[in-house]
């Protein structure tokens, strides 16, 4: 078959049904072909920033691969963030770029660039294809390559000269991808069963690998404490469990802490905790007896010694695990119920404190973020990309349904709105709410246009507070020249204040501004009911709001 051909026979055969993209001259041999290909939707998105987001979200929530195109040297540059975040949060993916004519590249043609420079450091790998015949080995490595452990973005480099051959190229099977099994989980479960204080870890790996149960009977064998990993992108432990403890605070020093009390630890699916700002000394207090557990061999050990590593699928070996716990420690209930009456007081107390803030606009964001997690439906998908409110909603949120709470640990900003109109397409059957800060928002807003384009009914909640509070937030812990004269260049969004309620309509989309915490609560429950996309804009306060 022809290499265009062969391109839409591979991506059908790697369960491939939507496409995500912005189309130049360079796609151009692939839109024409489209025509004649119902069964691969096009989706459009108006910036490639907001493309490579709405791919990330659809591969989250359908865990499958996804696809993008993108459109040459620049098109790969506005791509960059969606691919680094990708990249962080291991989300499998092939972006497919189109390249300029070989016949005159050697020329520097306009839009032409090094696409493998530009996109190496943000994907597991960058290659450009020079053959037709080599174009279907090519695309079946970078779909196993993005779907294998550690999963992440894959980008492929296509001349538009390529696609247009008429040479007959050959299409080969496609390759399962397996790992080993847990052999050697029988004197990790022993380890574990010794310790008189055990604590678990689950990391974002747990929830990718649909790993969640498993690791929930491991925490019922052990009686454990479960801490999701510092800023986690996803669940990978049941919040509303009793043994569920909370997120670990994303500083080495606090984590250290939080861990000093106990004598020996699971750690699951973990990228190396991931500590966002730098305190001195390791994550781990000494003497801790670690037994970690992950997909990627070089996870393990990578930041702290391990007396067990054990590596392969993690679902299988978190399972053998519990098989090997079974019975085996005799006071795990009474750990739990011990640990769920604690967590439970602590639960309280969050709720009370965050309830007692309720009031009018401009909301508390403790109060913004408590009616936030009250309104949700049964069953929705909460896609937060809100820096300050953020926190205190992973606080409140109850979720024990996997794939309920989607982030991304990239960094990237303007990764929400995109990644919630991809998880809705994945996932049409749930309510799907993003929580944005306006500042994120502003970084994807053209994500908005897609949501009106394909009548995608995602609530779309802006925490508008006018400033970029987080880094406010980290000048004040530090004492500096900002702090002492409360002055802050460069993080203040207002005046003019971002006006959402005009912003909304140039969009087609309707917007709606809850004027207190109540309203916001009903707004997000009517979710729900949903058959278009709805923004709706909470008004919070700012500097000094809840100290």
């Amino acid at each position: 078959m022809r290499p265009i051909e062969a391109l839409l026979e591979i991506v059908r055969d790697e369960d491939v049904t939507r496409i995500f993209g912005n189309p130049g001259t360079t796609e151009l041999p692939l839109m024409d072909a489209l025509v004649g290909a119902p069964d691969l939707r096009y989706v459009l998105g108006l910036q490639e920033g907001s493309v490579v987001a709405m791919a990330d979200g659809y591969a989250r929530a359908s865990r499958r691969t996804s696809m993008v195109s993108l459109h040459i040297a620049a098109g790969v540059a506005n791509g960059l963030i969606g691919m680094l975040n990708a990249l962080r949060s291991r989300t499998p993916m092939v972006i497919v770029a189109g390249q300029q004519d070989r016949r005159h590249l050697l020329q520097d043609p306009m839009l032409s660039g090094d696409l493998v420079g530009l996109a190496s450091a943000a994907t597991k790998q960058a290659v450009e294809v020079q053959h037709a015949r080599d174009l279907p080995v090519v695309l079946r490595r970078a779909f196993a390559l993005a779907a294998r452990p550690p999963a992440g973005p894959v980008l492929v480099s296509v001349p538009m000269d390529l696609l247009e051959e008429d040479a007959d190229v050959a299409v080969p099977a496609r390759s399962p991808v397996t790992g080993p099994g847990a052999a050697e989980a029988g004197d990790a479960a022993a380890l574990l069963a010794r310790a008189e204080h055990p604590v678990i870890i689950a990391g974002d790996g747990v929830g990718r690998a649909g790993a969640v149960a498993e690791l929930v009977a491991v925490a019922e064998r052990l009686g454990a404490a479960v801490h999701h990993q510092p800023m986690n992108d996803g669940i990978a432990f049941p919040t509303g469990h009793p043994l569920y403890a909370g997120m670990l605070a994303p500083r080495n020093a606090a984590i250290r802490e939080t861990l000093a009390g106990y004598d020996a630890a699971l750690i699951a699916g973990c990228h190396a905790f991931m500590p966002h700002h730098y305190t001195p000394g390791p994550a781990v207090p000494d003497g801790l007896a670690i037994v970690q557990v992950d997909e990627d061999p070089a996870e393990l050990g990578r930041n702290f010694a391990v007396r067990h590593g054990l590596t392969g699928d993690l679902a299988g070996t978190l399972r053998a695990l519990a098989g090997h716990l079974d019975g085996l420690v005799p006071p795990a209930r009474e750990r739990a119920e011990r640990l769920g009456a604690r967590h439970a007081r602590a639960r309280r107390e969050v709720e009370e404190t965050s309830r007692a803030a309720y009031g009018p606009s401009p909301m508390d964001p403790r109060a913004a973020a408590h009616a936030v997690a009250a309104g949700l439906p049964d069953e929705a998908v909460v896609v937060e990309e809100a820096i300050t409110v953020g926190l205190r909603l992973r606080a409140v949120l109850r979720q024990n349904i996997p794939g309920s709470y989607v982030h991304t640990v990239g960094g990237g900003l303007g990764w929400g709105i995109g990644a919630a109109v991809g998880t809705r397409m994945a996932e049409p059957d749930r309510p799907v709410v993003a929580v944005l800060g306006d500042g994120c928002a502003m970084f994807g807003l053209q994500g908005l246009w897609s949501a009106a384009r394909y009548e995608v009914p995602v609530a779309f909640v802006v925490m508008n507070n006018g400033e970029y509070r987080t880094l406010k937030d980290t000048l004040d812990q530090g004492g500096g020249a900002s702090a002492e004269h409360g002055r802050y260049v460069g993080m203040d969004l207002a005046p003019p204040a971002l006006d959402w309620q005009s912003a909304a309509p140039l969009f087609g989309i309707d917007a709606v501004r809850a004027g207190s915490a109540d309203e916001l609560r009903d707004a997000v429950a009517s979710v729900k009911d949903l058959a278009a996309p709805l923004l709706i804009e909470a008004p919070v306060t700012g500097h000094g709001a809840d100290r």
